[in-house]
């Protein structure tokens, strides 16, 4: 923006209390004041005016599960593809992931090599997770000097990441993790899948027709989320008060069983655990009924599960039992998805769709009765707590201007016409689909990244580093 003192004006402000008609005043990248009615007209006389009429103004949304692999795998993404893509969609932080970079951020070292990447190269805000692996967890010293370093927190994995320098967990890394982290209040993440060895199932390439989905999802059944959150259920009462990692909280991502894995995490919540736990529009809007053979677009780890199943998320979404969304934008160059094979097991995994996210809620969640609030709430503010960014997620006086405007009346469709800013959009599921949430602007610290398909012409997102 050419002004640093500026009012955004519309009848749809959705605010912390009420949506509103009014205005927001910004102030050198940050909001200070937040005004109902016309009153505020008297103020702006000789300030500038950016009327968006009916558009919803929203605070902008927090992706808090993305990779951007980069540096060292940007043929994949890359922060420019990605955070471009981002500001496309409304998005004005991204965290990135701790893995699919090379090398994985899982040392002070290594996140030097992310930030300097991401230097004058990102259009939105940029934090990072640090990686909890078999070779830090047990050493506390090399731990805290990733997260001085400015981590907003750690990574882990209980099943192969099918990354080499990212080994997978078990509890006892998760415990001494937690123990660190309780130290400086920030959280662990945790990909929840342990692997389930059956007899009827030993030899997957034995088992079924590569190219039916039905063969993929029999290969990482519901059990292995199961599994993996019974088990960090033996650590997380140590997140309890007066425990020994009390201040420190585990964060289950990506959850697609809404069955036994999701009553277990409603127990522990109610047992005084500190746990939060995620799912991803993926599961949200897809069946693996309807998943069309071969078409590999839809591979993600753990996989789309069935109707019956998506419904449950729903529900438990709507009822604050998962508690937020991510994106799990996971790319990769097309030749890795095995187009030509169309095969499930041998495809690399990863649903992309960083651009797509808000609209892919929308879509699927209005005639569920969802409203603007509650999409603040799972994309705003509880990710902003989760990632501890205290000025940003609302739109309130002191915190960043970072805004998404949109429409959510209007409808188009995601053909070869619509300008698509990831790197690889053949990749994407969602290509194809008719969405509804047209993204007209976004700001970021007051900054217009992007507006009615253009960006601005410089990079100018932040990292962010934890203090």
């Amino acid at each position: 923006m050419p002004y640093r003192h500026y009012w955004i004006t519309s009848t749809r402000i959705v605010t912390p209390s009420a949506i509103i008609s009014g205005a927001v005043e910004v102030k050198g990248g940050k909001i200070i004041s937040v005004v109902e009615g016309d009153t505020w007209q008297r103020k702006a006389r000789s300030k500038h005016i950016v009327d968006y009429g009916q558009a919803v103004v929203m605070p902008g949304l927090i992706d808090v599960h993305a990779h951007l692999d980069d540096p060292g795998r940007t043929e994949w993404e890359g922060f420019p593809s990605g955070t471009r893509a981002a500001a496309a969609g409304g998005i004005t932080t991204l965290i990135d992931m701790p893995l699919n970079s090379v090398p994985s951020t899982i040392s002070e070292e290594t996140l030097k090599l992310k930030t300097s990447a991401a230097k004058g190269r990102i259009f939105v805000d940029v934090g990072f997770w640090g990686g909890l692996v078999p070779e830090n967890a047990f050493n506390a010293s090399s731990l805290e000097r990733l997260l001085d370093a400015g981590v907003l927190g750690l990574k882990s994995f209980m099943c192969p990441s099918g990354i080499n320098d990212f080994p997978m967990t078990n509890s006892s890394h998760i415990k001494e993790g937690l123990i660190v982290l309780a130290k400086y209040r920030r959280p662990l993440l945790v990909h929840a899948e342990m692997q389930q060895i059956t007899n009827d199932w030993e030899n997957i390439d034995d088992a079924g027709n590569p190219q039916s989905y039905a063969t993929y999802l029999k290969s990482r059944p519901a059990s292995w989320e199961e599994a993996a959150i019974r088990e960090l259920l033996t650590v997380t009462k140590d997140t309890r008060a007066g425990s020994s990692a009390e201040g420190a909280h585990l964060h289950i991502v990506h959850l697609a069983d809404a069955r036994s894995s999701l009553e277990l995490i409603k127990e522990a919540k109610r047992s005084g655990d500190r746990v939060t736990v995620e799912t991803c529009p993926h599961y949200l809007a897809f069946s693996a009924e309807e998943i069309p053979d071969g078409d590999t677009r839809f591979k993600c780890a753990p996989p789309i599960r069935d109707t019956e199943n998506k419904e449950k998320l729903w529900a438990a979404l709507l009822d604050g039992d998962i508690d937020m969304l991510s994106s799990d934008h996971s790319p990769s160059v097309p030749e890795l998805k095995l187009f030509n094979e169309g095969n499930f097991l041998r495809a690399w995994g990863g649903i992309s769709s960083l651009q797509f996210v808000l609209p892919v809620t929308w879509s699927y969640g209005r005639s569920r009765g969802i409203s603007l609030n509650q999409l603040v709430s799972w994309w705003s503010e509880k990710p902003a707590r989760l990632s501890g960014q205290d000025l940003k997620g609302a739109i309130a006086i002191g915190n960043h201007a970072d805004f998404v405007v949109w429409e959510p009346e209007v409808e188009f469709e995601l053909d070869d016409n619509h300008p698509v800013y990831l790197k690889h959009r053949s990749i994407s599921a969602y290509m194809g689909s008719k969405l509804a949430g047209k993204v007209l602007a976004t700001f970021v610290r007051g900054n217009l990244v992007f507006e009615e398909g253009n960006h601005a012409p410089f990079a100018c997102g932040v990292t962010i580093l934890a203090k």
